[in-house]
């Protein structure tokens, strides 16, 4: 069995040591520095490629500013810069907001309304605007726009668009209040835009894309009535990367795709359902695209049903090596409890545990083998072709999947480079001493390192896509390579 980035939470710390320590940053600072010293498994790996000197320098420079640290917030982002010396994925510290004393069940909504209660203001009269927008003969970027949960009008005034609330939650924004400034400067557009808390946000990158939707960088609105009704291309493109489930299309008679944006274990079994239920028309088409686009992984398991459908050559996988402790192997005593595990999967997670915790302080190779070989019985005669769309945001169990997909012939990959956080991998999860703050680091090691390491690298694309082919052209771009 292969245990991909199947991520599973522990609390280990007893009571009786958090109260030992009084929680301050610099006290999270040291537990956090002998936890990955006595169990992340990348620890030593990034001490030998950049140098046991660079990491004292390093620490040394993060003691200084951390002593100063009094908020907790600033000490979350502190301690993840320090964390970003060994590696940029498989790897975070955060607020652990399941402890946190204000959360969004007990915000005291009057309050909150008060404190932004003066906010900058538009007047915005709802006839008026309507009238307004009648006379204007152009498609831009004033109108009404939603971005779930507001309803958002913009309107040019002097030489800025503002953009004003029509509707929202009535406690953090209110009727009427500037929600974001939009200014052109040298031909560009870019936005102050404010946050759910009014913080500001200067967006860089504004654009109209089509007629109905308007993105600032990660900020997409849609326009609340079409002035295009049918702009097939963009509305799927902002379907497909707005989706939280897997969606299966027929593009024409030739080609069908099919968009999943997560390999979370949680979602295997709609992953599974969607492939079943157009498993005839899969095998039946000419072409298949599977866009994977922001799908930053999961586990394994979830993408096993695609294997047989790409396959066409043997799938080798190189195995990987789980560093034994104490605290990392207290993982397979939740695997092998988990009812959503099979029988047999909990009987290996026993074996496992029993196997790491004979070679505590190594490196254990659960599976005896450097390498293993996968093979179906048989070879689809469709599809044909096989387009994965990729990006920057694909990652772990996603380019491990890559890896699986690229030895059969039928597959090809299109976009760009994927982010690049694989070799170090299998998250553990844990709480500080006094629960304020939560770590996720990595169990294991990919046997492929350092010869074919993908870590701070990412897989490249067979086929490039550069900017100049916009992001919702793109699957009608890697169809027509298909035809």
């Amino acid at each position: 069995m292969k245990i991909g980035t199947l991520i599973v939470a522990f609390v280990i710390w007893s009571v009786q040591y958090c109260t030992a320590q009084n929680c301050s940053c610099t006290d999270n600072y040291a537990w956090l520095k002998e936890v990955i010293k006595e169990n992340d498994a990348g620890f030593q790996y990034a001490i030998d490629q950049r140098g046991a000197e660079a990491y004292k320098r390093h620490c040394d420079s993060f003691a200084v500013k951390i002593r100063t640290i009094s908020d907790k917030e600033k000490c979350a982002e502190a301690l993840m810069n320090w964390l970003g010396f060994f590696r940029k994925g498989h790897l975070w510290i955060e607020l652990n907001n399941e402890n946190s004393s204000v959360n969004q069940n007990t915000i005291d909504s009057v309050k909150v309304k008060e404190r932004f209660s003066k906010w900058e203001s538009f007047p915005y009269d709802e006839n008026e605007f309507q009238s307004y927008l009648s006379e204007v003969n152009e498609v831009g970027l004033e109108g009404v726009w939603i971005s779930a949960p507001y309803t958002i009008g913009i309107k040019r005034v002097k030489d800025e668009y503002i953009g004003f609330i029509i509707e929202a939650d009535e406690i953090y924004w209110s009727k009427n209040q500037i929600k974001f400034k939009i200014k052109e400067q040298k031909g560009q557009l870019s936005a102050t835009y404010y946050m759910k808390d009014h913080s500001a946000r200067e967006l860089s990158k504004v654009e109209l894309l089509g007629s109905n939707y308007l993105r600032m960088d990660f900020i997409v609105l849609k326009r609340k009535v079409a002035i295009v009704p049918a702009e097939e291309q963009i509305d799927r493109h902002f379907k497909f990367m707005t989706t939280e489930v897997p969606i299966f299309e027929k593009l024409s008679n030739k080609t069908a795709i099919l968009r999943i944006p997560s390999f979370s274990y949680s979602e295997k079994k709609l992953i599974d359902s969607i492939i079943d239920a157009h498993w005839q028309t899969i095998t039946r088409t000419e072409n298949l695209l599977i866009d994977l686009r922001n799908n930053s992984g999961g586990s394994d398991k979830a993408y096993e049903k695609l294997l047989p459908i790409i396959y066409s050559n043997p799938i080798k996988t190189i195995g990987m090596e789980f560093y034994s402790t104490t605290l990392n192997n207290k993982r397979m005593l939740h695997f092998m409890n988990d009812p959503e595990w099979s029988v047999d999967d909990r009987i290996w997670a026993k074996q496992a545990f029993e196997k790491l915790n004979d070679h505590i302080g190594e490196f254990v190779n659960l599976d005896s083998t450097i390498s293993s070989i996968e093979t179906f019985d048989s070879i689809y005669s469709y599809p044909q072709k096989v387009g994965i769309l990729i990006n920057e945001n694909c990652a772990s169990s996603t380019e491990q999947f890559l890896l699986a997909a690229k030895q059969s012939k039928k597959v090809k990959l299109f976009g760009n480079n994927t982010f690049g956080s694989l070799d170090i991998s299998n998250m553990n999860i844990i709480d500080s001493p006094c629960e304020d703050l939560k770590l996720g680091y990595a169990l294991s090691k990919s046997l492929r390192i350092p010869d074919m390491s993908i870590d701070g690298q990412g897989i490249q694309p067979d086929y490039y896509i550069n900017n100049s082919i916009s992001k919702y052209d793109w699957i009608e771009y890697v169809n027509s390579i298909l035809n």
